[in-house]
């Protein structure tokens, strides 16, 4: 099973917002402020991501080989099904109709009563397109990624020179505020 992005989020943290935390009142480092909030997002977010969930909201594109009796929709919140497509034995690109289908949680399966029908036997025959992310940002998901830029910001290079070389770890209080919101596959 591969994930790719076909329609990623919108900033999920803004300028103003990021500008605020950080205590930033003037313009001439919007652009790097902006920067460090996508560097923050980016390294949580969606297929890529540490938290193994959309949280932007996005639309996500599984592509299996075959269809499963139940087959899973990675990096959940899903919010809805945009399409569910196959090749047919004439490698011809065929729809599913939402009637055939149905939606358990992080599952989707063939709905009660239908079958999955057969597919081209060649690598991603099946196609499913879904929406993922949230609504509304959990607090502590805003906080961690407003506490990363603030990391991004203050320690801009990898070490702090002084008497001796230190690596700048990232604050233990952002893994603490995501772990639970962590998904394991």
């Amino acid at each position: 099973m591969r994930v790719f992005v076909v329609t990623p989020p919108e900033p999920v943290v803004s300028l103003d917002e990021a500008k605020a935390h950080l205590r930033v009142r003037h313009g001439a480092e919007d652009d790097l402020i902006k920067a460090y909030v996508a560097a923050a997002t980016g390294h949580i977010d969606g297929p890529e991501g540490w938290l193994g969930r959309a949280i932007g909201m996005q639309t996500l594109e599984v592509r299996e080989d075959v269809f499963r009796d139940c087959m899973r929709l990675p990096f959940p919140p899903i919010v809805d099904i945009v399409s569910v497509k196959h090749l047919d034995a004439a490698a011809a690109e065929v729809t599913i109709l939402p009637s055939e289908y149905e939606v358990r949680g992080l599952l989707i399966g063939s709905a009660f009563g239908k079958r999955w029908p057969s597919v081209l036997a060649q690598p991603e025959s099946v196609r499913i397109q879904y929406r993922a992310g949230y609504d509304t940002l959990p607090p502590a998901i805003r906080a961690a990624i407003l506490l990363m830029t603030g990391d991004l910001y203050a320690n801009r290079e990898t070490t702090a020179a002084g008497t001796s070389t230190a690596s700048i770890p990232m604050s233990t209080t952002v893994e603490n505020l995501l772990q639970p919101f962590r998904v394991f596959a």
